[in-house]
């Protein structure tokens, strides 16, 4: 467990909160420990901070007291020799740790902070999810013929160990003790929920340097990562020509093009498709509200039977003019193009062609509108 939190360090600007400056008291014991000296000091120091480490000397037993001033909440660290834990310091007046200093990453019980406790706990089972991974990677490759067999007992404890980290997040919510989670999440793969818990941190702990680095790293990350893909946040939408279900003056295809100068949501569904049906009351409301103020939409429909998808557009009332499909279902070209994988899937265009944002539906699709148009 040891630095397992000062992994994953960030680097974008930052707009600091207030500072908010308290003491606290950290009391205590260690026992089964020939240490002379503990240590506590915040996760990350910065500037006049580098060198604010507090030496704590413990009395025979390993008692000991000290009063900690803090500028602003934070994470700190309490050392004992090479083993360490993590607290979270903030509005509390008094903090007490009571430990076994040959085991204190799993032989630890912290009062006073039920933020601290429920990070330590849950630090305990990330460590022992751990050891699993290593214990069963050094089986298969001692013994090859084992691999099938571990690797099924692996899947399972890996359901239930994201099951556990989805309880802690659950019982956690806007508290900074979340960071712990982030330790075993893989934010290229978990990039939705890795921001969700970001975000969470942010306005609930964000005066806190190691949340600051969090924040930021994960940014620029998410920033780097998103540069290659052609369907980017602020990236021009690709143009593409379809045949339209009815003719406007005339004309049988056309262009999403065309539709510049308006803000366009780009709705990828489908007659057979019953959440797109179920959601299209929604946009039919949607439509009617911003429709004066230059908002339009462009459906792209994935049916393959051009009855049904006529019919669909009828009976759900689907009054703007701009239905198109190539009836290839699946296949579809656009669908291809847009990398869409399920329906419904919208993208919301501002008056240029480049991308707001994707997969806006329902309340998130009205609030960004609202946004745009100031109503």
């Amino acid at each position: 467990m040891k630095n397992k939190l000062v992994t994953l360090l960030f680097v974008l600007t930052w707009i600091p909160l207030l500072g908010q400056k308290g003491t606290v008291k950290i009391s205590g014991m260690v026992f089964n420990s020939q240490e002379k000296e503990f240590f506590l000091k915040p996760v990350i120091t910065t500037g006049s901070e580098e060198n604010k480490i507090i030496t704590i000397t413990p009395d025979a037993k390993g008692n000991f007291s000290v009063l900690l001033n803090y500028d602003k909440p934070d994470y700190y660290q309490f050392q004992v020799g090479q083993r360490s834990i993590f607290l979270v310091v903030k509005d509390t007046t008094s903090l007490k740790i009571y430990a076994d200093g040959k085991q204190m990453e799993r032989f630890c019980n912290i009062l006073g902070s039920d933020e601290s406790k429920a990070m330590f706990d849950f630090l305990i089972e990330s460590d022992k999810w751990k050891l699993k991974i290593d214990s069963s990677t050094r089986v298969i490759q001692a013994d090859k013929s084992k691999e099938k067999e571990i690797n099924e007992y692996m899947q399972k404890q890996y359901a239930s160990f994201k099951n556990e980290l989805q309880i802690f997040i659950g019982a956690n919510q806007n508290s900074p003790s979340l960071i712990a989670a982030l330790s075993v999440m893989d934010k290229q793969n978990e990039l939705e929920a890795y921001e969700r818990i970001i975000v969470q941190l942010q306005q609930a702990f964000g005066q806190s340097e190691l949340v600051k680095q969090y924040v930021n790293d994960f940014y620029t990350f998410k920033k780097k990562s998103e540069e290659g893909k052609p369907l980017a946040e602020g990236k021009t939408a690709p143009d593409f020509e379809e045949l339209l279900a009815k003719p406007i003056k005339g004309k049988k295809t056309m262009k999403l093009s065309d539709l510049k100068g308006k803000v366009v949501l780009i709705d990828f569904w489908a007659s057979w498709c019953g959440p797109c049906r179920r959601e299209n009351p929604n946009v039919v409301k949607t439509y009617a509200k911003y429709e004066k103020d230059g908002f339009t939409i462009l459906s792209v429909s994935l049916d393959n039977d051009k009855t049904k998808w006529m019919d669909a557009i009828e009976k759900d009332a689907l009054v703007w003019p701009f239905h198109v499909s190539d009836l290839g279902g699946w296949n579809s070209k656009v669908a291809r193009m847009y990398e869409v994988s399920s329906v419904p899937f919208t993208l919301l265009l501002d008056r240029e062609g480049k991308i707001i944002k994707a997969n806006l539906r329902g309340p998130a699709l009205e609030a960004e509108l609202a946004k745009i148009f100031g109503h």
